[in-house]
């Protein structure tokens, strides 16, 4: 989130008048297209946001690239309805990175001062908080290669209209509506190159018919006819002489003319004309083919020419031709794709490959060194950054990468590695992986590293398979070249271990971690930090099985050696007493777990400093212990204070401040605020879909959060689709067996059950009970919530000779695994109460809702919403067995402890209140249940909403209530089901540290 004084200048200032930054047009010369603008109009009025594609190839219209006059008619459009918009900002679309980018740019425009002093991602963040604030506007989305990539901006920016550019047809049925555009008509055409070729005077009739003829020979393609016209024109040719120079050659496509072949035709002869005149202009020419088209830093080319002013007449004579384009300020210049396309594949078939080497040696020089200021470098690799990408795409076999252009490439994906970018360097580090295996071979140590070096960026993109195939082939020549114990092959094993675990393989990540472990024992010594790091990498994999029995120890021994060998506050020590903690708690021990975690933090603010990573790290976990030990009056300032932290120190899009927001969103949620929490996870599942990708599994861990928020919510309606999508998504990305796969299936089935759906989710319990089993063994915590689930499923169902046996299964089991008292074994002892009470066994249930009670105040403490939750479950046993004088106090002290803990209208203080109620009705207390039902039903009205399912029985319990005052006879209207413990919640991101 942005700083407090940021947003009140995203708010108070204002754009001035005409404000935006319209790029020029090559040929500044519109003609035809009136329809198409009307039409656009329209579209725009009316929708709020509309798409020009290229007409789709089965209607015979021009196939493959662009040149078809999108972002002419976009500009147009632009220019003719200026007035009736705010504000005007064209915004390059060719990826999510340059979306940013060209946003960056509005806050620079409009709020300097401040813009100067932060980094690209907060500048784009403030720009949207200015749009949010000031309606009216119109956002050009030029040439968008990834419809989805538009999806977050137009869900949060409503008052104002978007307008895209794409020459994708297709993927747009749910982002905005489409208008195709084909080839311009014949008589457009013709007047457009008459326009063009001869100025103000108007045709004679031979130069129409001419102009007719060779519009049709150029295919009434917009960008051909703005080059042969200005070829024309520059040159006095006439339009018959320049259409028999041209020939009658033209090879034709399936569905028109090829635009590649029409413009290489023409230029046979503008190139010509160019160099005539200046030769340098061809020179820059080649060069910018081989950049991003859009805002090309003029001071780039600056390499070209050592005389500024020669520079300025070769882009002057380029601009003539109608070659390229100048950005509003004229420090940047654009050149059409298809332009840069046509050179570039004339280009490669030359042996020189023309142009390529100067633009190499252009970012050469423009790379910032470590003598500037880091915002200042920043800066420019942010401007940099798309034509190094630009760069690297475009290598081929004919024109490899030089051994400095390969410098460039390292040093753009380091810097994206520091931004916490990693996943977005895969085409760079690609590229260096490429050349040296070309310049030093398949096993170099080199290659080896940088291949490893892939595999992790596929690894934070979230594309486990292929970054396992590059880690397992690394692995495995390195073991041949340099040998099995080699402290690179050791590191290469463990990376492999690491990849295997987040996939989900424990199978194969285990015994991979032990055998690193025994190699760096034997080859290094027990003590040696390596050997210490992979003692800490087994425990946290044993931690993921569920296996505690063997983690804790480790964990413990580790940091014992960890003390003895790099000292008490060395940072590798600090992750030891980190990763204990988790253990910890995992373990339910919350007393152990918070006191090493406020030790650990204390620590880690007085070596590393309050703002460090790892330091935010401790904090979160932190928090996060707190709220598992139910203190959210400490957990829920402490995620606020460490999110705001992550937002200064790392950016507001950073990987980790995403974290840190969705677990924000999830203290948010435990509290019972679903307004803050559903909009914090709406917000944090935009920011990584647009960061990480739609399907990297952290995004999908937001996508299945914020469907259990909606489903806490109430909101089935959009809790269930979402769920679903979720699901399919996980299991094509992570697969059908991926511990994050079953858990949103559990999640899924969840929601089901809450919608009354009980044969769905009986189903889809059984089958991820099923492949929890397969998967996770057993007794594995997953597992074992599942088993629990299940029986929720059939209790619901009325199912009770199933779910019974399956609750006394997992308590079982629970209490052999984790222990008598773990949090996970209580709520399994309170499940089976409850299923004692449903049965009418109430002999059996109380006394375990008794001892389940005793044992929670014991472990978990007299206020924690577990022991609330058994003392509300108690009363309503003893009311069910008619003792009024144990339930009632029994309720009302729950009820007390509830708005002191959770607050007044905390859901389950809420179902307190109800409950209370219903138990005063029952006793005939009617002066005292009524007040109390109705509110129940005011308070629910305004947390949950009017037709939230509690809010329903509230209703109807006051009515029976009511009724009930009226007749003065018992009515037996519906009362609140008690709260019982629910089953899992969507994961968040409890961080572990990194190694």
């Amino acid at each position: 989130m942005l700083p407090a004084e940021a947003v009140r200048w995203a708010r108070e200032v204002s754009a001035p008048p005409g404000a935006g930054n319209l790029p020029g047009s090559a040929s500044g010369v519109f003609v035809g297209r009136n329809r198409e603008l009307k039409r656009l109009r329209g579209l725009l009025t009316r929708e709020g946001e509309a798409a020009v594609t290229q007409v789709p190839s089965r209607t015979r219209a021009i196939h493959g690239l662009g040149g078809i006059g999108k972002s002419s008619l976009a500009l147009r459009y632009a220019h003719e309805y200026r007035r009736e918009y705010t504000l005007v900002w064209w915004i390059t679309a060719d990826s999510t990175e340059q979306i940013v980018t060209s946003l960056a740019t509005l806050a620079v425009r409009l709020c300097p001062q401040w813009a100067a002093t932060v980094g690209v991602e907060e500048r784009a963040a403030w720009a949207i908080v200015w749009l949010q604030w000031h309606p009216g506007w119109l956002l050009v989305f030029d040439n968008v290669e990834d419809p989805t990539d538009l999806r977050h901006y137009l869900g949060t920016l409503a008052d104002g209209h978007h307008l895209a550019t794409s020459r994708k047809a297709t993927g747009w049925h749910t982002i905005a509506p489409t208008m195709a555009l084909g080839v311009m008509d014949p008589d457009a055409s013709a007047d457009l190159l008459c326009t063009l070729a001869l100025g103000q005077r108007p045709p004679t009739p031979e130069e129409q018919r001419q102009a007719n003829d060779l519009a049709a020979e150029l295919g009434y393609l917009p960008l051909a006819l703005e080059q042969a016209g200005a070829y024309l024109y520059q040159t006095g040719t006439a339009l018959g002489v320049y259409r028999q120079l041209l020939g009658r050659g033209l090879d034709r496509a399936a569905d028109g003319t090829d635009p590649e072949r029409t413009i290489a035709r023409i230029w046979l002869h503008t190139l010509t004309a160019i160099e005539g005149r200046d030769p340098l202009a061809i020179r820059v020419l080649h060069t910018i083919a081989w950049l991003a088209p859009d805002d090309i830093p003029r001071s780039l080319l600056a390499t070209l020419a050592t005389d500024p002013i020669a520079l300025g007449d070769a882009l002057g004579v380029l601009h003539a031709y109608n070659m390229i384009a100048f950005t509003a300020d004229r420090q940047g210049i654009t050149v059409h794709r298809l332009v840069q396309m046509v050179l570039r594949t004339r280009a490669t078939a030359d042996p020189v490959a023309l142009g390529r080497q100067e633009a190499e040696q252009a970012l050469i020089q423009a790379v910032p060194d470590g003598s500037d200021a880091a915002s200042e470098a920043n800066t420019q690799w942010e401007r940099l950054l798309p034509h190094v990408f630009a760069l690297a795409e475009s290598t081929t076999p004919s024109c490899p990468t030089s051994t400095e252009t390969t410098g460039i490439y390292r040093a753009a994906a380091q810097y994206l590695a520091r931004q916490g970018r990693d996943a977005h360097s895969i085409p760079l580090r690609t590229a260096v992986l490429a050349r040296l295996e070309q310049e030093w071979g398949e096993t170099h140590p080199d290659t080896l590293v940088n291949r490893s070096n892939l595999a992790t960026a596929y690894m934070e993109a979230g594309d486990l398979d292929r970054a396992i195939r590059l880690f397992e082939s690394t692995l495995a020549q390195q073991e041949q070249v340099l040998g099995n114990t080699h402290p690179d092959t050791l590191i290469s094993r463990n990376n492999l271990a690491g990849a295997y675990e987040d996939a989900g393989d424990l199978e194969r990540a285990i015994p991979l971690f032990e055998s690193t472990l025994a190699l760096r024992e034997q080859e290094l010594g027990d003590t040696h930090r390596y050997t210490l790091n992979s003692r800490n990498n087994l425990a946290l994999a044993y931690m993921t099985a569920g296996d505690l029995g063997r983690a804790t120890p480790l964990f413990e021994a580790t940091l014992a050696q960890r003390e003895q060998v790099l000292g008490e506050t060395h940072p590798a020590t600090l992750t030891s007493r980190n990763n204990l903690a988790l253990a910890y708690q995992a373990m339910g021990d919350l007393g152990r777990a918070v006191s090493l975690f406020e030790a650990t933090l204390a620590q880690r603010e007085q070596v590393l400093g309050d703002t460090h990573a790892l330091t935010l790290a401790t904090r979160v976990n932190l928090a996060g212990a707190y709220r598992a030990a139910g203190d959210l009056k400490r957990a829920i300032p402490l995620y606020e204070a460490t999110l705001r932290q992550s937002e200064e120190v790392l950016g507001d899009t950073h990987p980790d401040t995403l974290i840190n927001r969705n677990n924000l969103a999830a203290g948010y949620r435990a509290a019972g605020d679903l307004d803050r929490a559903i909009s914090l996870y709406e917000a944090t599942l935009a920011q990584r879909e647009q960061v990480l990708g739609g399907t990297h599994p952290r995004t999908l861990t937001t996508r299945s959060s914020l469907a259990g928020a909606y489903k806490a919510a109430g909101d089935l309606e959009r809790s269930i689709p979402l769920y679903e999508a979720t699901l399919h998504q996980s299991e094509e990305v992570l697969g059908e067996t991926h511990p994050a796969t079953l858990t949103i299936r559990n999640n899924l089935a969840d929601a089901y059950r809450a919608a009354g759906d009980l044969e769905r989710a009986v189903l889809l319990y059984e089958a991820t009970l099923r492949q929890s089993e397969e998967v996770l063994g057993a007794l594995h915590p997953d597992t074992l919530i599942a088993c629990n689930n299940l029986a929720d499923a059939h209790r619901a169902a009325g199912n009770l000779t199933r779910a019974i046996p399956l609750y006394e299964t997992t308590l079982t089991q629970r209490e052999q695994v984790l222990g008598d008292t773990h949090p996970a074994t209580l709520t399994s002892r309170n499940n089976l109460a409850g299923a004692y009470r449903a049965k009418g066994d109430l002999t059996r249930a109380i006394p375990l809702y008794e001892a389940t009670l005793t044992q929670r105040e014991q472990v978990l403490g007299d206020t924690h919403p577990s022991t609330l939750t058994s003392r509300n479950n108690l009363a309503v046993a003893y009311e069910d067995a008619g003792d009024l004088e144990r339930a009632i106090p029994l309720y009302e002290a729950t009820l007390t402890q509830r708005e002191q803990v959770l607050g007044d209208t905390h859901p389950s203080t809420l179902t307190s209140r109800s409950n209370l109620a219903g138990a005063y009705r029952a006793k005939g207390d009617l002066t005292r249940a009524i007040p109390l039902y109705e509110t129940t039903l005011t308070q629910r009205e305004q947390v949950l909403g009017k037709t939230h399912p509690s809010t329903l029985t509230s209703r109807n319990n006051l009515a029976g209530a009511r009724k009930a005052a009226e007749t003065a006879q018992q009515s037996d209207a519906a009362t609140a089901a008690p709260a019982t413990d629910p089953g899992p919640q969507p994961l968040s991101d409890l961080r572990q540290s990194p190694q």
